[in-house]
């Protein structure tokens, strides 16, 4: 099931695109966003001609085309990694066009998902479970990627700027320095990763190859990029020990991939059961008056983390919750229950700091505090 401008595009689609926009370059690549003659906004990726790596050769080498060779077989080999890997983590490859170009035959153009880039400084500022369902989808890309259809895929760059998202899910876009080979060895010495802040050495297997070692380096990558800043913190705090520990053993490469991933999915469970509201106090809660089919338009105060930046818009798992949000702020005298959800299916509300004027909206429902 691909959700995508449908069967594979080639040279045709390209004749007829529009609006195309120049996204920003890597030491090969030049990325451009383009829109096809049905509506579908696309990525193009090409050899960037002005690029580093075609620069440097044509300066060492003289020779054009060969160079181009050179630098294209990295887009290429991306090409390829993208098709064999193909995953809802992974961008998805809709197709690609063999061209001339300049004084150049057949320059290859690759057509691929459009993405976002990942900017971490936005990241942080997001819902908790925004930021969780990145990592979830790290943690799902890094279980794939060790069970590949090639074996297991490591990643040599996976700083976020390999990465897009596409409608809150987290993709790997950069896959020319993916490496498949496992690191031979004749003991545990030979297997040393090596990271800024530390390295680990792994077991050597009796076939000879570093037990673990593309799996274990995806993780401890997915830790110090992603998981140390985007798991913990403004979590629902019964939550807290269990997302600690999954820190703490990326942090320390204590799991593989395989633990690591279905202790996420098990956050995501306790998380979308409701199971993670610890029982609070049936007895001493506010009694709250229901009003159908209604809003408040202004009245609004700022709370962290918010959907919303100039008001409180949280998600919560039922009327339960919304009351101990409300009761845990001093500001809140009342909230409106929208009909919109989120990814895990949480309905969202806006936290009011009064009703004195009521509107009606039959696509919202109203709860101010009862007096006394």
């Amino acid at each position: 099931g691909s959700s995508g401008p449908g069967p594979r595009l080639g040279c045709a689609a390209l004749r007829n695109v529009s609006g195309a926009q120049y996204v920003g370059s890597g030491y090969t690549k030049a990325v451009y966003r383009v829109r096809l003659p049905g509506g579908v906004a696309v990525a193009l990726k090409a050899v960037d001609f002005s690029g580093h790596d075609l620069g440097s050769c044509v300066r060492e080498f003289g020779a054009r085309r060969g160079c181009y060779r050179l630098a294209a077989h990295k887009l290429l080999k991306e090409m390829v990694l993208l098709e064999r890997l193909r995953h809802p983590n992974v961008l998805q490859l809709y197709g690609y066009c063999y061209q001339d170009s300049e004084d150049i035959p057949d320059t290859l153009t690759t057509i691929t998902e459009l993405g976002a880039p990942v900017e971490m400084i936005q990241l942080l500022q997001t819902s908790w479970e925004d930021r969780f369902r990145i990592c979830l989808s790290l943690g799902r890309l890094l279980h794939h990627l060790a069970h590949s259809p090639l074996g297991s895929v490591t990643l040599l760059d996976f700083r976020p700027r390999q990465f897009v998202l596409v409608d809150g899910e987290l993709k790997v876009t950069d896959l020319d320095d993916a490496r498949v080979e496992e690191t031979p060895c004749t003991d545990s010495a030979d297997c040393t990763l090596e990271f800024p802040a530390r390295n680990f050495t792994l077991p050597c297997s009796a076939q000879g190859w570093c037990e673990a070692m593309n799996e274990k380096r995806n993780l401890y990558n997915a830790y110090r990029f992603f998981f140390t800043y985007l798991l913990p913190h403004s979590a629902p705090p019964s939550l807290r020990p269990l997302l600690d520990s999954i820190v703490n053993a990326t942090g320390e490469l204590t799991w593989g991939v395989d633990e690591t991933l279905a202790q996420l999915e098990k956050v995501l469970h306790l998380y979308r059961s409701g199971q993670y509201l610890q029982n609070s106090t049936e007895g001493g809660r506010a009694e709250y008056q229901h009003l159908p089919g209604s809003t408040i338009p202004q009245e609004d105060y700022r709370c962290w983390p918010s959907y919303h930046h100039g008001s409180c818009l949280l998600s919560v798992f039922n009327l339960a919750e919304a009351v101990d949000i409300c009761e845990s702020h001093a500001q809140c005298q009342a909230f409106v229950v929208t009909n919109q959800t989120t990814w895990t299916g949480r309905q969202l509300v806006f936290f009011k700091t009064g009703w004195s004027h009521v509107v009606p909206d039959p696509s919202k429902t109203t709860y101010v505090r009862a007096s006394g």
